[in-house]
């Protein structure tokens, strides 16, 4: 069914897609620092890493993007050092590439936002979740980190900003990666799936219509803490 729709409408989602691109928004990533320290007490060192949504698309400044956000509510709890690596764009081999060349550092705890930019890449679902299942090897290796937040992907069918049937199809694909990638996390030691189907009130977006807004980066950041806390107490 999937390959059959992408023959038939393939030249129309050509099309749109292109239209997309030209007329979105090119929203800017949030401004603010993208490392530091925060709150006193037992250490926690975080690592944020992913995409556009990562970095804080949709808002002015990462206090109010999901990085500052999540430090604000870890540091009450914490002494949080702290680490945001994003870029506009970024798929998972971007990101594999990208922290190949960082300096090597332990962390205790990585939330990653990762998919969008791999789903609209066209490319195929079995390369894409081998490269997921590189990226957790390497954030365990080469970083030390024995918790990861793997945040899924969001609903794309419903995103404001693409057309029908743009949006459906990507849509659908969003949904065969992230129910992939739940079934992947599955049975992972130290690893928690994160459901982006929290975020149902697409007004709530930023004004491109397919970044969040202030309350979807909000609600994403308490969910991440609440997955991290109960982690740590439970230990």
């Amino acid at each position: 069914m999937h390959l059959l729709a992408t023959i038939i409408l393939g030249p129309l989602l050509l099309l749109q897609g292109m239209w997309v691109r030209k007329t979105i928004p090119a929203l800017p990533e949030a401004a603010g620092p993208r490392s530091g320290v925060a709150g006193t007490g037992e250490k926690l060192r975080l690592l944020v890493l992913g995409d556009s949504a990562a970095a804080g698309v949709g808002v002015a400044h990462q206090d109010h993007a999901l990085a500052g956000l999540l430090v604000g509510i870890l540091s009450e709890r914490y002494c949080v050092q702290w680490r945001l690596e994003a870029v506009s764009g970024a798929t998972t081999a971007a990101t594999l590439e990208r922290i190949a060349g960082m300096e090597s550092e332990d962390y205790d705890v990585a939330v990653t936002s990762l998919g969008v930019n791999d789903v609209i890449a066209n490319g195929g679902l079995t390369a894409w979740r081998q490269r997921q299942r590189r990226l957790r090897e390497v954030l365990r290796e080469s970083f030390g980190i024995n918790r990861l937040i793997i945040s899924g992907l969001p609903p794309m069918a419903n995103f404001p900003a693409l057309p029908q049937p743009l949006r459906w199809y990507l849509g659908r694909r969003a949904r065969q990666f992230d129910a992939a990638l739940e079934q992947d996390l599955q049975g992972e030691s130290g690893i928690q799936y994160l459901d982006l189907e929290f975020v149902n009130d697409m007004s709530l977006m930023a004004e491109d219509g397919f970044h969040p807004g202030p309350e979807v980066y909000r609600a994403w950041a308490d969910n991440s803490a609440r997955l991290i806390l109960n982690s740590r107490e439970g230990a």
